[in-house]
């Protein structure tokens, strides 16, 4: 395809606990947009996998407030149930066609502008401190979907290791074979195997190339473009430790 892109699309709590998720699937199905599944899973979301998608909003006031939105603690009394459907779609114009599908980001706008879109099921709720006192809003607006290309790699590269989705289809971003091995023990980067440590990388493994090259600066002491956490979020999903 001329023009193939990969985007990423969450399914957020608040679709889920309203059972949309069969909905926003048919929206974006195959007969729709003419794009098609690159990789898909259920995810428990982590303190760390929930600061990294957000990261461009630390230290605004309603940071917390999404943190526990995408984690489910606002839909979901029953942490059992918390989860979100991470999905990557692959095709022409996949971030545009995604994006228009979505609406508007507001659901009260998406409503008055493009009526019949996902978003417009959505609400706006009040963000309230701890006296009562409305702080702000939280778009309770029912689906993620990546802005434009460069958060799109961004994004699937937080959510996805590329063994998971197939070769062909992540083709559009470099990889390279990992020699050595890389764990993740109590926010640190260690190349050494503890009770506490979890395996980010192992010889042989598949990675995404940019992100050997952020464990590889940071083993050796060196500025990375990328931090640590948001390399490590996708090997600690649905992890024990």
């Amino acid at each position: 395809m001329e023009n193939s892109q990969l985007s990423l699309v969450l399914l957020k709590p608040d679709a889920m606990n309203l059972s949309l998720s069969g909905y926003i699937f048919s929206q974006l199905s195959e007969f729709h947009t003419g794009l098609c599944f690159a990789g898909l899973k259920v995810v428990k979301v982590t303190d760390m996998l929930a600061g990294e998608h957000y990261a461009e909003h630390k230290g605004k006031s309603f940071f917390p407030s999404l943190l526990q939105y995408i984690k489910g603690e606002l839909h979901y009394t029953d942490a059992d149930k918390r989860r979100v459907i991470a999905i990557v779609y692959k095709g022409e114009d996949a971030v545009a066609k995604i994006r228009a599908l979505c609406g508007p980001t507001n659901p009260i706008k998406a409503r008055d502008e493009k009526p019949g879109c996902i978003r417009s099921l959505g609400a706006v709720v009040p963000i309230k401190d701890a006296e009562g006192n409305v702080i702000g809003d939280r778009m309770d607006n029912l689906i993620h979907a990546s802005a434009n290309t460069d958060d799109a790699e961004r994004e699937i590269k937080l959510w996805f290791k590329p063994n998971e989705l197939p070769p062909a289809m992540r083709a559009i971003y470099p990889t390279k074979t990992a020699t050595t091995f890389y764990y993740y023990d109590n926010g640190k980067l260690t190349q050494e195997s503890t009770k506490t440590a979890v395996c980010l990388v192992a010889p042989c493994d598949t990675v995404w190339a940019s992100d050997l090259e952020a464990l590889e600066a940071i083993a050796s002491g060196k500025e990375s473009k990328v931090t640590l956490e948001s390399v490590a979020a996708k090997y600690m999903i649905n992890e024990e430790k």
